[in-house]
């Protein structure tokens, strides 16, 4: 079986989109120690993420003035054959299936309630993805059962849903025997957001990164430095450009 076939499913690459990359990885590099390494200089000049000696994403502009956020790339078998599934399952696509030189093959699509994602097929079937950087994604939606069904059509996820208490319910989608990201209902908070993925950096304190964010010229702090029993601390923020991303620390086990 190829490493390929045992990525299917899972999130394996994300890109920073925005109106000012430099700042981005300007912004992540400070508060992360991140390093960038320029993918093909003079000729594609992309910008990707580099810790301990692997490429974890990549910096990037925002298309047609979309507001700055993360995208996330899901390992699908094959990119067309997904986006077939995407329109035959409600959802639609956003930028066509296109082939990136020595790298693979992406479409980029949203689901029926509009939250955009990448689904993408690696050129090299021995390809790995680095792992360490990029923790988890989390789905905030306006119909959690409706999403359980157009991602178990799209990407083969199965669900399974959590009691976590105070009438909370967290759904996990796995494949392969592991799970790969989370959905949960738009929180009162958030209200008047559209649905949308939120990518999960691990960091090794989360309440003194927010604080160096603040310094670095975070824009908001959507929800300060919180325990979640069994789970972890978190929190979540608005980068120097206003992308919306969460900070994590495992429980200690």
């Amino acid at each position: 079986m190829s490493t390929v076939e045992t990525a299917v499913g899972r999130f394996v690459w994300h890109d920073h989109m925005s109106g000012d990359p430099a700042a981005a990885s300007r912004f992540y590099g400070e508060l992360l120690g991140w390093e960038i390494e320029v993918w093909k200089p003079g000729e594609m000049d992309y910008p990707m993420i580099k810790v301990g000696d692997a490429q974890h994403g990549g910096f990037g502009p925002a298309q047609g003035g979309a507001p700055a956020h993360w995208l996330g790339h899901v390992a699908v078998d094959d990119a067309d054959e997904a986006a077939v599934r995407v329109e035959a399952s409600g959802g639609s696509i956003v930028a066509p299936a296109m082939d990136i030189p020595e790298v693979g093959r992406m479409v980029v699509v949203a689901d029926p309630q509009g939250a955009i994602l990448s689904l993408f097929t690696p050129a090299d079937a021995n390809w790995t993805p680095a792992e360490g950087v990029f923790v988890w994604d989390e789905l905030m939606t306006t119909d959690v059962e409706g999403a359980k069904a157009f991602y178990g059509e799209v990407v083969g996820w199965e669900s399974r849903d959590m009691d976590m208490g105070n009438g909370m319910t967290y759904t996990l989608f796995s494949s392969g025997g592991a799970d790969r990201a989370g959905c949960m209902p738009l929180p009162p908070q958030a209200e008047g957001m559209p649905p949308a993925w939120l990518t999960y950096l691990g960091v090794e304190d989360v309440d003194a990164t927010v604080e160096k964010a603040k310094s670095l010229g975070t824009s908001m702090v959507f929800m300060e430095p919180t325990d979640v029993m069994t789970v972890g601390r978190l929190a979540v923020i608005a980068d120097a450009t206003g992308a919306a991303v969460g900070l994590f620390r495992p429980v200690e086990s």
